[in-house]
């Protein structure tokens, strides 16, 4: 099922955040009409057009609702996952494919898993920059979906993986 999103209204595009829905614009491309989503993503106030009939394919989505951040919290504490054992390519792949999916879900997987490793050993530049990137995506969708201040998020995210 398609999304179907307003002007005004906060989706989510996978592997840059959440965005608002600044236009919704119909142009001529090579004599066919097509009607764009005009999203304005939050973090870096980049600016995307994305056809709306491609939005569920490209992983365009409604914002977490304010009830699923305790099993996003849930996630991120649970302590019942292997990570060693993998090449750090083969893991920054993987953890690539779950960022790109653009669930939160699967991005505090990512965040959570780094955040372990990180605990045992010195994670590759890339691996420090996707934690970066993982934390950062969700703090902002949390932070939007339950209406606080991201640095309320970020400190709850510390208190959980200081234990």
């Amino acid at each position: 099922m398609e999304p179907n999103f307003c002007v005004g209204d906060l989706a989510v595009y996978p592997a840059h955040g959440v965005a608002q829905v600044m236009g919704i614009e119909t142009r001529e491309i090579s004599s066919s009409k097509q009607t764009f989503y005009i999203l304005k993503i939050l973090d870096n106030g980049m600016k995307i057009m994305i056809p709306t009939r491609n939005a569920a394919a490209v992983g365009l989505r409604e914002l977490i609702r304010a009830e699923e951040v305790d099993e996003v919290f849930e996630i991120l504490k649970s302590r019942d996952v292997a990570v060693e054992g993998q090449t750090w390519n083969r893991r920054y792949r993987e953890y690539m494919e779950k960022i790109k999916t653009g669930s939160v879900f699967e991005i505090a997987e990512v965040l959570r898993d780094l955040q372990r490793l990180k605990g045992d050993k010195e994670l590759s530049f890339g691996e420090r920059k996707m934690l970066d990137t993982a934390r950062t995506l969700l703090v902002k969708e949390i932070a939007v979906a339950t209406k606080s201040k991201e640095v309320k998020i970020e400190e709850k995210l510390d208190r959980i993986f200081a234990c």
